[in-house]
């Protein structure tokens, strides 16, 4: 099990090098991260965008394209987009990732139903975050896609982030559906959802992961908080996956975890043919870099 998240940056130099299709790479925190991806030997990239703006950045930032495919585009992006999603389509790349482009953009091309790469039903976000005050990394999900999953969504959204899990060396994670209290209240969506997604794994309908439900957060991360209001189970306190009711739930929490809670974070988009790295604008280069080496080591 990986508990840092700089171990993905080590796993991923043993793997041998992938390429990464960049749609719209003329933005400058992306290619911040490529460079230090490159030098670290984590991945090829292909950069699609307009080459003028991207040879200006990659200038300012002393990275040597040198050997680095570019290929120019001027039109609009959401042809850029299509011209990343097309080179994994068709095995020239590895990794998709977004670069200076609408979200929206990318995944209609992704979403194509002659020309793009999803590969289950549901496409969903997972974030790995590092805090200082937990004891293992967290996986939150889904906090950029999926606006208000219904229980079929919630399933898929939870195979999804079960799947890169595991692939982190997680063998069965533990997954807390949270909401604001630990009782089921029909008048409470999220409640109502998490009974029901554990009775589904409780039948073996959902697999590969234990899952628990409903759980405030606290119950989910504080083994003491558990306790304390009398729950006492493998996963509260221990949780490897949040399951949040709503985008919004999840936004907030993701950004509260970085910006207020000093954690790390790396995200992908699980459910396409290749790892998406759909990074926000506000994440650092830092995030970014680590979004691509997870991308390279669950790929």
């Amino acid at each position: 099990m990986i508990s840092k998240l700089t171990e993905l940056i080590e796993i991923a130099r043993r793997k041998p090098m992938c390429r990464i299709a960049v749609a719209a790479a003329e933005d400058k925190e992306v290619l911040k991260a490529l460079k230090e991806a490159v030098e670290l030997q984590i991945v090829h990239p292909i950069l699609v965008g307009n080459k003028r703006a991207i040879a200006d950045i990659a200038r300012s930032i002393d990275f040597d394209l040198k050997g680095i495919e570019t290929i120019d585009h001027n039109g609009s992006t959401s042809g850029l987009a299509e011209i990343a999603v097309s080179l994994v389509k068709k095995g020239e790349a590895d990794i998709l990732m977004k670069g200076f482009l609408n979200t929206g953009e990318l995944l209609k091309a992704v979403l194509d139903k002659h020309n793009g790469i999803r590969a289950t039903q549901v496409l969903s976000h997972v974030a790995f975050m590092e805090s200082p005050y937990y004891h293992k990394l967290l996986g939150v999900t889904d906090v950029a896609m999926n606006i208000a999953p219904d229980l079929d969504t919630k399933t898929h959204i939870i195979r999804n982030a079960a799947e890169a899990s595991r692939k982190l060396g997680t063998d069965n994670p533990k997954v807390a559906v949270v909401a604001a209290v630990e009782t089921v209240n029909p008048k409470m969506e999220a409640t109502v959802h998490a009974a029901m997604l554990k009775e589904m794994n409780r039948e073996g309908k959902l697999t590969g992961c234990i899952v628990e439900g409903p759980f405030a957060l606290d119950i989910a991360v504080d083994k003491q908080a558990a306790l304390h209001k009398g729950i006492d189970n493998a996963v509260a306190g221990d949780s490897d996956i949040i399951l949040v009711p709503d985008i919004e739930a999840g936004n907030i929490l993701y950004k509260a975890l970085n910006f207020l809670g000093g954690a790390a974070s790396a995200a992908i988009v699980m459910g396409a043919s290749a790892p998406i790295v759909l990074t926000s604008r506000s994440d650092d280069e830092r995030s970014k870099l680590l979004s691509v080496a997870l991308a390279a080591v669950i790929r």
